[in-house]
């Protein structure tokens, strides 16, 4: 099999996106579009992948720099922008040592899938030295035409503008998607003439190079949804659904029982076992790992948290980053939780919040628990050992710990490390001022009569 390579196109200015956010730098599933297609070339076998920039979007070149490395010349410079034939053609000193097959792909296919482009790969294998991705959308308006001769080779795509009413009847439409050894992809592109109105070099002039060799042009079909681009919002939006139904479709399909699945949202790293059961309005943010027999009940949100085999979480519940839910442990309603493990049967079941240490396998936290995390500069931790008890209202001035068995009273702010199996209280004394309420109700209504009769 020839070794792969990938260009990625990601210099675009995304414009129509109408948003500050460079264009492939927007989520779907909770993971940047561009991520997701770094992904599926990654998957595809592509051992060399460089990504096409522009200098008006250093994130861009930040985040391929993150994820495929600096000093491998991974971001590749386009500057000016001279169309998609000179953005690719940039490429080609960093691609000058490799000796395989070049695959030129949209950075802004979110729903992209290895699967959608081995075709490219099996049309080079049956002979053609140029395979081009096409697909038949549901409107075909706005999309050039890939236009095949009798014996089905392709003879040179058509952009819309320039069809002929009998070109217009055609369904084959260009993805924008490209496959061919590096030698002949990178001649072709610098033969390439600026000879149009907008001035500028078109990656389909590859068609016209490839034929004018004499070389066997062929075109792999995908599925419409695969190439979708995110050019704007309301497409953005449309690939989201279509993630989010892909997603709902795999987990019902392996088990996990969800009595109202177009309510539940997922990322694209979500993880749930089968047996589990996710009730209506749920949202899984990225990095969440959920056992068998978890019942995340309804309007519940989760990030970067793990929920271990037969815990119980919400409703009306947020695990945040670093949230490890113990085997059988409870979260309830209006608890957040980040960055403390609760150990195995715990349960903190109203009003809490738990931030940054560990409660101890069933411990008891009372409503209205404050782990107190944060003094405006440093986080430190709070420590509840097992069995231990804290009562509602009590705020946890961090660092402490409270020790096995420990008890706290209702109402008490613990800012000293409570023993194990002591109970700490910390209150002032209760001040009963006998008739004093019948007496202050007695003047407030006289006051209010007197007001009413002026």
């Amino acid at each position: 099999m020839s070794a792969r390579a990938a260009v990625i196109m990601a210099a675009g200015q995304g414009t129509r996106m109408k948003s500050p956010t460079p264009k492939v730098l927007h989520k779907v599933g909770g993971r940047a579009l561009l991520d997701r297609v770094i992904d599926t070339v990654q998957a595809a076998g592509c051992e060399r992948i460089h990504v096409i920039v522009g200098d008006h979007s250093p994130e861009v070149r930040a985040l391929v720099e993150k994820r495929l490395g600096a000093a491998a010349a991974a971001a590749v410079l386009q500057d000016p922008p001279l169309g998609t034939g000179h953005a690719v053609l940039c490429a080609a000193d960093a691609l000058a040592d490799f000796d395989g097959d070049v695959l030129v792909v949209n950075g802004d296919c979110p729903l992209l899938r290895p699967e959608d482009l081995e075709p490219l790969y099996n049309l080079r294998r049956d002979g053609a030295v140029l395979g081009i991705l096409g697909f038949e959308p549901h409107d075909a308006l706005l999309y050039g035409r890939v236009i095949r001769g009798a014996d089905g080779h392709v003879i040179r795509i058509v952009e819309p503008s320039q069809l002929t009413e009998e070109q217009r009847g055609v369904r084959l439409c260009n993805a924008g998607m490209y496959l061919a050894g590096r030698a002949d992809l990178f001649r072709w592109l610098s033969r390439l003439t600026d000879d149009n109105p907008k001035k500028e070099y078109f990656l389909t002039g590859v068609i016209a190079e490839a034929g004018a060799e004499g070389g066997l042009i062929r075109c792999a079909l995908a599925p419409e949804s695969a190439v979708m681009g995110a050019d704007t919002q309301a497409q953005l939006s449309q690939a989201e659904a279509i993630f989010q139904q892909r997603r709902r479709a795999h987990f019902l399909a392996e088990g996990v029982a969800m009595p109202a699945p177009e309510t539940v949202h997922f990322a694209w790293d979500t993880q749930i076992a089968a047996g589990a059961t996710v009730e209506p309005f749920v949202v899984f943010a990225p990095g969440v790992k959920v056992e068998a027999g978890v019942v995340i009940r309804a309007f519940s949100h989760l990030e970067g948290a793990e929920v271990k085999a037969g815990a119980l979480v919400g409703p009306y519940a947020r695990l945040r980053p670093g949230a490890v839910i113990g085997e059988d442990a409870h979260v309830g309603n209006f608890v957040e939780i980040k960055n403390v493990s609760l150990g195995k049967g715990a349960k903190a079941n109203h009003l809490s919040y738990l931030g940054d240490g560990s409660v101890g396998a069933g411990a008891n936290i009372g409503a209205g628990t404050i782990f107190c995390n944060y003094d405006g500069f440093f986080k430190y931790e709070t420590h509840v050992g097992e069995n231990a008890f804290i009562g509602s209202n009590t705020a946890l001035v961090a660092p402490v710990k409270v020790g096995a068995g420990g008890m706290t009273g209702s109402g008490s702010v613990i800012t000293r490390d409570v023993p194990a199996d002591a109970l700490s209280l910390e209150r002032s004394a209760q001040d009963d001022r006998l008739g004093w309420a019948a007496a202050f109700r007695k003047r407030k209504a006289a006051a209010k009569a007197a007001k009413m009769r002026k």
